[in-house]
């Protein structure tokens, strides 16, 4: 972890570090006109050019090639096979048109070629020098030929693109998966990060990976759109910001609740429907010294009983599944347990799959952690199954670098696993893309529970 309260910074590539966004525009304007004008000469129907405001922004800005062709067709109505990514840029399919685009881009930039901003060079080399690793995420499969091309090729430490995703099966924008997978490769936590983006469905997709700082950047006269879509904070250009300004975001106080109570009721009870989300440790207990300490109250447990025969109510929590389930002893209510690995409701229960394949793994590093540090007086080595916890709030200070360079040096010899830091604690949990936010939101996909109608609290 650096010295500041955040340890890495995600950006994307094209609109935030180099100015290629005008290239694939131009692009995908080419690729579709042509097709839109085959219709027109083959089928009769009306031609309606492909426009920036109305097609490329909405539509294909950010998203991943196929995906924005399949976007874009499904504005206009027309349904077409999809095809394979193998198809030929002349294949009237969904990879066809997507293929056409990328064969024009590259076409394009070789004849062009991208343009780079100083000003987000600058705040790299800036976040690099204060120890801020750094990350780059992209939909685009050119990502590492467009960095190359620009000299740029050694200026982040992980690149997740297009052509990584294909390979680890992510999901692209709106989905956080890029951004949270670039955060892990390179040892650090969403909360304690910052996605820097340019597109809608890239702040989106910053919001939904559950980064402590969206941070975006208006190249498109776009300010309210990324706001509205996710975006803590909204720059013209990476100049306006540094080191010192993302410190002060992430150490800024938050507001008492009850200050701005009548902002706070208008928004929970704007919607019909109320869903709760209950962190335990900390919240429906105090923090205490030892995990098995915490036990919930009954006035807190009759009000999690009376507010779940009103609303919706999931708890989760880091502690095995069935440890929190036996604790509250709630029937009826939904528990997300080893940071929503682990799922139980009414009718349902399951555990990530990928997680499974981690228990022999974790199950060894337990026996290593109990090897290594024995005798550290106050240590407790919480084991979960899925994940294993190393608490050190009742150790002498002084035995602490000692158990962080044994847990980090244990976790990098697992491909399969990864760090994470809590409160007096080290957490070795499974190295997929997969956390409470992903647990919350699997649970309201379950449920059926439509996010534009409901209001979702989640307290921790």
């Amino acid at each position: 972890m650096s010295k500041y309260s955040f340890d890495s910074v995600i950006f994307d590539l094209d609109g935030v570090v180099t100015n290629t966004a005008h290239l694939h525009a131009k692009a995908w304007k080419m690729a579709f006109d042509q097709y839109m004008r085959l219709r027109e000469k083959r089928d009769g129907e009306k031609f309606a050019e492909f426009t920036h405001a109305k097609d490329y922004l909405p539509y294909v800005d950010g998203k991943p090639r196929y995906k924005g062709v399949e976007s874009f067709l499904q504005s206009r109505k027309i349904k077409i096979p999809f095809g394979d990514s193998s198809d030929s840029s002349e294949k009237e399919t969904v990879c066809g048109l997507g293929n056409k685009k990328n064969q024009l881009f590259n076409e394009i930039l070789e004849k062009d070629g991208a343009e780079v901003f100083q000003s987000s060079v600058e705040l790299i080399k800036e976040l690099k020098k204060a120890g801020i690793r750094v990350g780059v995420a992209s939909s685009s499969k050119n990502c590492k030929g467009i960095l190359e091309s620009v000299g740029l090729g050694d200026l982040f430490e992980t690149r997740v693109d297009g052509v990584v995703s294909v390979e680890m099966g992510l999901k692209g924008k709106p989905e956080g998966d890029i951004f949270v997978a670039a955060a892990n490769n390179i040892g650090t936590e969403p909360i304690r990060s910052v996605v820097v983006e340019d597109a809608t469905s890239g702040v989106q997709a910053g919001r939904n990976g559950g980064f402590g700082l969206v941070l975006g950047v208006a190249r498109e006269n776009n300010r309210d759109e990324l706001l509205e879509n996710g975006a803590d904070i909204v720059v013209s250009d990476l100049c306006e910001t540094s080191v010192s300004r993302i410190e002060e975001w992430f150490k800024r106080e938050p507001r008492p609740l009850f200050d701005s109570w009548q902002d706070v009721k208008n928004l929970l009870f704007a919607k019909k429907k109320l869903v709760f989300f209950l962190d335990y440790d900390g919240t429906l207990t105090p923090i205490v010294s030892r995990p098995e300490l915490a036990v919930i109250s009954e006035e807190m447990q009759d009000t999690v009983r009376k507010l779940s025969k009103l609303h919706t109510v999931g708890v989760v929590s880091g502690r095995m599944r069935d440890d929190v389930e036996n604790l509250v002893g709630i029937n009826d209510i939904f528990y997300a347990g080893s940071h929503g690995f682990d799922i139980c409701g009414p009718g349902f229960s399951v555990i990530q799959p990928k997680a499974k394949e981690a228990i022999p793994q974790v199950a060894k590093v337990i026996d290593k952690l109990e090897k290594d540090l024995n005798g550290i007086e106050g240590l407790l080595i919480e084991k979960k199954k899925i994940s294993v916890a190393v608490h050190y709030r009742l150790v002498d200070q002084k035995h602490l670098p000692r158990i962080e360079k044994l847990v980090r040096d244990t976790v990098k010899q697992y491909k399969s696993l990864r760090l994470m830091s809590g409160k007096k604690v080290f957490e070795i949990l499974p190295n997929i893309s997969w956390d409470k936010g992903q647990a919350i939101r699997w649970i309201m996909d379950c449920l059926k529970i439509s996010w534009d109608e409901s209001s979702v609290i989640y307290i921790g």
